[in-house]
Parts: structure tokens; C-alpha cells; sequence
């Protein structure tokens, strides 16, 4: 896709070099999770910089909120696409991972190596609580801009039911909320509206360099096919190396064949995400134990990218424990970008492919419906995900309870924690009422779960 000519009175159209400046930069102070790496994007991009108008970051923001993985990452390369076309979006997609990769890499490299000690056994014990807090938070912070009347609020609470109550598969409430959505918006559209993480637009930033008056390349079913063949390569390509050089069986290509189920199925961004892995990874395959998964979610809290570089952290671990004659360092570091390749480069696939077709569809009514619902419908899955975190973390043991269609996790009351349950209601006041932010929260709860383990 060429560059479009610049509307009159916008800012000039920025140069590839200076496009990829940016980028870098938010990629490297991308902190706080997806609304928060959404906003400094929205400030860069649509308030200081107009490079995109208000509007279309918001139709772009819906869209990937729409596709599974991690929609921050996939905004990223949305708008670096409306910029400079695929290399564009290349290039941005890649510098919101590569920071955050690298150091998730170091911090999974040091929690296998010393997780053993007590040092950090104490120090993950106070992070966990602020890591439950955030992810209340993240209930909250969504609920208000999905549930906008009783509709939203209905498929919220169906989802988290049939999720929580009744194991029911993730893509099944994904999908079926998805087609209520699109229908129902046909009937009675003023049910059906989402607000997109920024709210109800803004005006008054000015004229953007990519606004309503600019028309993306025209979409085609050669591009299409193109994009797909060689997309979908680079996607499989390392599974069919791993699998003849190090066995099908391994578990690098077991791995590799998870997270790249897992990056067709888990719609709804990031929490969605790690509400279907946790499940999974822990259950499942064995690789890591329920207090691990928070273990990692607390490291990618910590650093700058997608939330969803915890999957990096899981399988780092995955193969370090199971390192397959290779040094576990070499393994882990290798089961690492395997993971990282496998979560990644259907986000790319999926703009690329997509992106021509929604630029057109920009008013049209059933798929917001769709996208609506689906953005309610997460809602009740981070409570899944909130309510599966507190359980592990505030009790020692939680068991699996099955009673006819019911199939659902419930705590043994006499194995409750009050020491980590202290410590979680005074990470939810310092989250919700002091606003220091994520970052000094997890660091206030280390040294806290540090001092516990010293008195203990």
C-alpha cells in the first residue's frame, strides 16, 4: 500500500525512519497492560502527532479488539499498515514485542534458576496479591466501557456462568456472543454500540494525516491469497523444523502447536488470553503449577509489550524443565521465541488479511453489533480469570468439582491463606485508592511478601 497524500492543514506525513522512531519508543514505554499501552498509543498517534484521525484509531481499536490475541500489539501494526503498508505494520508490530521479549526472557531465565530460594518465593508471595488486584481492575476498568445497558450486561453474566459453572469452551462463548451481537444489531442497533477503550470520540485534535478523506489500497482476493500463503509460512514454518529436527513428540513442537491453537481461538485481547492459557498450560499439559502462571503474569506486568508475554515466560519453563539433552538454558531460551513466534505471527496474518476488507466496512452495523457483544461477553471471562487467580492465591488447595453439567473449581475453606488474603485487600486499597500506578504497586507487594517471609 503507497502512502496517501496528507489532507490539507494535516501534519506532514512522517518519514519510515521517523514512523519507526515512534514506535521504538512506545514499544519501550508500552507499561500498564492493554488499556494502558492503548492510550499512550491514542496520545502519540491521535492527539500529539496526528498521524491518525479519532475516529479511524477507534475503528481500528474495535477490530482487533474483534480478533484473537493481543489487541494492543495488533493496533500497533494497524496503524503502522495505514502508514507505510506491510512493512509498516511490520516494523510497528515488532517493536511493541521486541522490548518487553527481551526482558521477559532475562526475568523467566532468573525465576528458573533461583525460584527455588526464598528470596523469591517471598517476593512472589506479596506480588500476587497486587497481580489479583490488577486483574479486578481490569474487570472493572472493561465492564465500564462494554456494559452500556442491560443487554451488555446480561451476555457478560451468561459468559461468566457458562465459563465458570459449566467449563463451557472458550471459542463456543466467544462465538455464540459474536452472532448474537451481529443479529441483534440488525433488529435493534441501539443495543448493540461499543465504546471502544478511548469512550465516546473526542474532536477539537485538528486534521490527521490518515482520516475519513484517506481511501486505503483497494482490497482483492489476490492480495488476499498472497497474504495468506506467505503469512501462514512464516507462521508454520518453524513447527515443521521443530518437528523433523527435534520429533513431533517434543516439547517444542507440542508447545508450538498450543500457542498456535491458542492464537486462533482466544478472542477478546489480552485477559482472554491468559484466562484460556492458565487453564490449559496448568491443567492440561502439566508445564507449570497454578501459582506460576500468576508468577508470570506478575513478571509481564512488570515490563513494557503485550500482557501476553507471559506465554513466553510459560513456555521458557515448559522446555527448561524439560530441556530434551540441551542445556536448560538453551532450551528455555529457544522453547521461548518458539512461543513468542507462534503468539505473534498470526497477529500479523490477521491484519494484513483483514485490514483491506474493514477499512471498507467501516459503517457497517451488524459487525459492530458483533464486536459489541463479544467485548461484553469478555467481561464475564476476566472475572473467570479474576475469580480463578484469587481462589489460587488466597486458598492452598482448590479442587475440581463435577456434579451432572457442572464442572467448576471450589476452594477447600480450611486451607485459607489470611496472611495472603491481608495482603490482597491491601493491594486492592493501595490499586484503587492511592493511584500510584501498576508499576510501584508491585513493588510495594515484593517487599511486603518479602518481610512476610522473614517474620515467618
Amino acid at each position: 500500500m503507497n502512502a496517501p497524500t496528507t489532507p490539507i492543514d494535516a501534519p506532514a506525513f512522517p518519514s519510515f525512519a521517523e514512523m519507526t522512531a515512534v514506535f521504538a519508543r512506545v514499544g519501550c514505554l508500552s507499561f500498564g497492560g492493554p488499556a494502558g499501552q492503548i492510550a499512550l498509543m491514542h496520545k502519540e498517534f491521535v492527539e500529539d502527532r496526528r498521524w491518525i484521525s479519532e475516529e479511524r484509531f477507534l475503528h481500528a481499536l474495535n477490530y482487533c479488539t474483534l480478533l484473537p490475541g493481543p489487541e494492543a500489539q495488533q493496533l500497533a501494526t494497524y496503524i503502522g499498515w495505514l502508514l507505510y503498508g506491510t512493512r509498516g505494520g511490520i516494523v510497528a508490530g515488532t517493536l511493541f514485542i521486541v522490548p518487553g521479549f527481551i526482558v521477559i526472557l532475562a526475568l523467566s531465565l532468573a525465576y528458573a534458576s533461583f525460584q527455588q530460594t526464598d528470596l523469591l518465593t517471598n517476593i512472589f508471595y506479596g506480588i500476587k496479591a497486587a497481580v489479583l488486584a490488577i486483574v479486578v481492575e481490569a474487570v472493572l476498568r472493561v465492564s465500564r466501557r462494554a456494559l452500556r445497558n442491560g443487554v451488555m450486561v446480561a451476555l457478560a453474566a451468561i459468559a461468566f456462568i457458562a465459563l465458570f459453572f459449566f467449563a463451557v469452551p472458550f471459542p463456543i462463548v466467544v462465538l455464540a456472543a459474536g452472532l448474537f451481537g451481529y443479529f441483534g444489531a440488525r433488529q435493534r442497533p441501539e443495543l448493540f454500540v461499543g465504546g471502544g477503550h478511548g469512550g465516546k470520540a473526542k474532536a477539537g485534535y485538528g486534521p490527521a494525516v490518515i482520516d475519513n478523506l484517506v481511501t486505503p489500497a483497494d482490497p482483492s482476493w489476490r492480495n488476499a491469497l498472497k497474504v495468506l500463503l506467505s503469512w501462514g509460512a512464516i507462521w508454520l514454518l518453524p513447527f515443521l523444523i521443530v518437528g523433523v529436527t527435534a520429533g513431533w513428540q517434543s516439547t517444542f513442537a507440542a508447545s508450538y502447536a498450543f500457542f498456535s491453537q491458542m492464537a486462533v481461538v482466544t478472542f477478546g485481547g489480552a485477559y482472554a488470553v491468559l484466562a484460556y492459557v492458565a487453564q490449559e498450560a496448568v491443567q492440561t499439559f502439566g508445564w507449570l503449577a497454578p501459582g506460576e502462571m500468576i508468577d508470570g503474569l506478575a513478571l509481564a506486568e512488570t515490563t513494557p509489550g503485550p500482557l501476553v508475554l507471559v506465554l513466553s515466560f510459560v513456555g521458557f519453563l515448559a522446555s527448561y524443565r524439560d530441556p530434551m539433552g540441551l542445556n536448560p538454558a538453551v532450551a528455555g531460551v529457544i522453547g521461548a521465541t518458539l512461543t513468542t513466534w507462534a503468539t505473534f505471527a498470526p497477529c500479523f496474518l490477521w491484519i494484513f488479511l483483514g485490514a483491506p476488507y474493514i477499512e471498507r466496512l467501516r459503517s457497517n452495523q451488524a459487525l459492530s453489533g458483533a464486536l459489541a457483544a463479544i467485548t461484553a461477553a469478555v467481561v464475564g471471562v476476566i472475572l473467570n480469570l479474576a475469580i480463578w487467580f484469587g481462589l489460587h492465591v488466597v486458598f492452598q488447595e482448590v479442587d475440581a468439582v463435577d456434579f451432572g453439567p457442572l464442572h467448576m473449581s471450589l476452594p477447600d475453606p480450611l486451607t485459607i491463606d489470611w496472611i495472603a488474603l491481608g495482603l490482597c485487600v491491601l493491594a486492592a486499597i493501595l490499586t484503587f485508592r492511592t493511584k500510584l500506578g501498576m508499576v510501584p504497586v508491585l513493588a510495594i507487594m515484593g517487599v511486603l511478601g518479602l518481610a512476610v517471609g522473614v517474620a515467618t
